[in-house]
């Protein structure tokens, strides 16, 4: 499905970032975020190239190789957005290692991947924050976006380091909320369900694990696609979410009720 943006554009003028920006979810909030009126910088460990060929037809947008988990990556990120746009409005902070994982018991994950894992899906939220917060101070205003998971919710077994990760972008999410409310800066999370994503769908450990179960326990039996929380990204990046703060909206076709 293809939404079309109807209206004045809600972010129009605004500067964004969006971690993971090349591909899979992260692409696809970047399209949107252009179409919207943004200017947007994508920040991707892989090349970004072939993403700002496709998404400049749809507006201004800079691509920089980032490692979240490095803070120095990060840094150079930062200062090469403002370099191009001169500000920072929003910061989505979508880069995170789910779609290579493969399920397995908790005491079988290899120190390392849970290492790795870790550095991305928590670290680097922490990176990105430490790095566009004093842009946003500045300003004295700015909309944080961290993409958590409805998996926390569930519990889901067998993917444990990437339960916890996403356990604590929430719990990071409200801490962050009250640090930052009084300088204008406003940080919430979007939670969602399992959405096929190209990256997703290209790993058949992940999709064969989970698909059958979260079918089912959705009221909304079908599958999700990433036009379907392209929308509360906005939303939450948009003047229409002003005066929220600290919280996480659950967007899972109707399987987590809070």
């Amino acid at each position: 499905m293809q939404h079309e943006t109807r209206g004045t554009r809600r972010l129009a003028d605004k500067v964004a970032i969006v971690t993971g920006g090349a591909r899979g979810l992260g692409r696809v909030y970047a399209r949107r975020f252009l179409r919207e009126g943004a200017r947007v910088t994508i920040a991707d460990i892989v090349d970004p190239a072939d993403a700002v060929a496709e998404l400049e037809r749809h507006g201004e947008v800079l691509g920089v190789r980032t490692d979240v988990a490095s803070a120095e990556s990060v840094q150079a990120m930062v200062d090469a957005t403002v370099q191009r746009f001169g500000r920072i409005d929003v910061l989505v902070n979508n880069a995170a290692i789910f779609a290579t994982l493969k399920p397995q018991p908790f005491d079988n994950i290899a120190e390392a991947e849970w290492d790795r894992l870790m550095a991305v899906n928590v670290k680097g939220v922490w990176n990105a924050v430490k790095a566009v917060v004093p842009v946003m101070k500045a300003q004295r205003s700015g909309r944080i976006v961290n993409i958590a998971s409805a998996i926390v919710a569930k519990g889901t077994p067998m993917l444990l380091h990437y339960v916890a990760s996403k356990g604590a972008v929430i719990a990071m999410t409200r801490a962050l909320a009250r640090e930052l409310g009084d300088s204008g800066i406003g940080v919430n999370a979007v939670a969602p369900g399992l959405i096929l994503s190209d990256t997703v769908q290209a790993n058949p450990d992940v999709t064969g694990f989970q698909n059958a179960a979260v079918m089912a326990a959705r009221s909304m039996k079908r599958d999700a696609v990433g036009e379907d929380v392209e929308g509360t990204v906005v939303f939450l990046a948009s003047d229409d979410s002003a005066f929220m703060t600290g919280q996480t909206l659950i967007v899972d076709g109707g399987s987590v009720f809070t």
